[in-house]
């Protein structure tokens, strides 16, 4: 099997697994609060990937790391899991998974407006209109299509999901300075915020009870949606980057599937209605996150 054939069966096992985790959030929840479910999910992808990075032999790579590098994955650590996920967990708490899951799919926007001032990067005028695409879509959702009455179903909720993807921008922009190996980063920034989830559940909710539910639940979002997929699509992208592997930019494009297979998901397992307005506003979200990647070849 060659890399353009390994890449694309990682980086379409990645968008499979992601398209279930929306419904695995809001049906999670029904059985813990957000702090409660963070906690069990987190240490469920400690374990996952402490097992993968065992699996590849790559954790004496935890040994090699600096004091510097050290250090940011603390701070990375407070960013995702601790903030990111308490804050989406509690938007997908107020808002019906059709609404959530599309809103946080506006993060590649997001990272767009927040690298001007962060990062000294130019605006064109073709990001400008893919930003204001993106968030017609967004207004579109929020509203039930209703967009010139301006009445969101949650404005709390909306505001929240809008929330995460100022986190997860800021993640990966400060997360772009580190030289440590990429699965290390990581578990060492969850087991970072692992302590700050733990005393943030107890101070403001409590220990869940540990049933067959919470605990297929929180593993399944903990081991796919937080750790093994991860390392997926590193794989994918590695393997799409060789010479033979038909290039970043078609597996980095297989993204714009899940949004659109997780609706079915909501749809057989949540039992939401998908609304035409869903669909709209989801339509106009990729438009503007197609138009920003789009790159025009130069003319020979």
């Amino acid at each position: 099997m060659n890399n353009r054939k390994k890449a694309l069966i990682f980086g379409l096992a990645t968008v499979a697994i992601w398209s279930t985790v929306a419904s695995a959030f809001k049906i999670s929840l029904k059985h813990l609060d957000p702090l409660q479910l963070l906690l069990c999910a987190c240490g469920a992808s400690i374990l996952a990937l402490t097992c993968v990075m065992a699996f590849q032999g790559k954790l004496g790579e935890l040994k090699k790391m600096t004091r510097s590098e050290v250090i940011r994955c603390g701070f990375l650590g407070a960013l995702n899991p601790f903030l990111y996920y308490m804050v989406l967990f509690k938007a997908y708490d107020l808002l019906p998974a059709q609404e959530a899951q599309p809103l946080n799919y506006t993060w590649a926007i997001t990272l767009s407006l927040l690298a001007v001032p962060l990062l000294g990067q130019k605006m064109p005028l073709k990001d400008l209109a893919a930003i204001l695409i993106s968030y017609f879509g967004v207004l579109v959702i929020s509203t039930h299509g209703n967009v010139f009455a301006l009445e969101f179903s949650n404005f709390t909720g909306v505001a929240l999901a809008l929330g995460s993807t100022v986190i997860w921008a800021l993640y990966w922009i400060f997360n772009t300075k580190s030289t440590a190996d990429p699965m290390a980063g990581l578990l060492l920034g969850f087991i970072f915020g692992f302590p700050l989830i733990l005393a943030t559940t107890l101070v403001f909710s409590e220990l869940p009870s540990l049933n067959t539910e919470v605990l297929l639940g929180s593993a399944y979002i903990g081991f796919f949606e937080m750790g093994i997929t991860f390392a997926l699509w590193l794989t994918a992208m590695k393997h799409a980057a060789m010479p033979d592997g038909g290039g970043t930019a078609r597996i980095a494009n297989l993204i714009f599937l899940s949004p659109f297979i997780s609706l079915i998901f909501i749809h057989f397992l949540v039992g939401e209605k998908i609304l035409p307005a869903t669909i709209a506003g989801l339509g106009f979200i990729i438009a503007g996150n197609a138009l920003m990647q789009y790159k025009p070849k130069p003319r020979s």
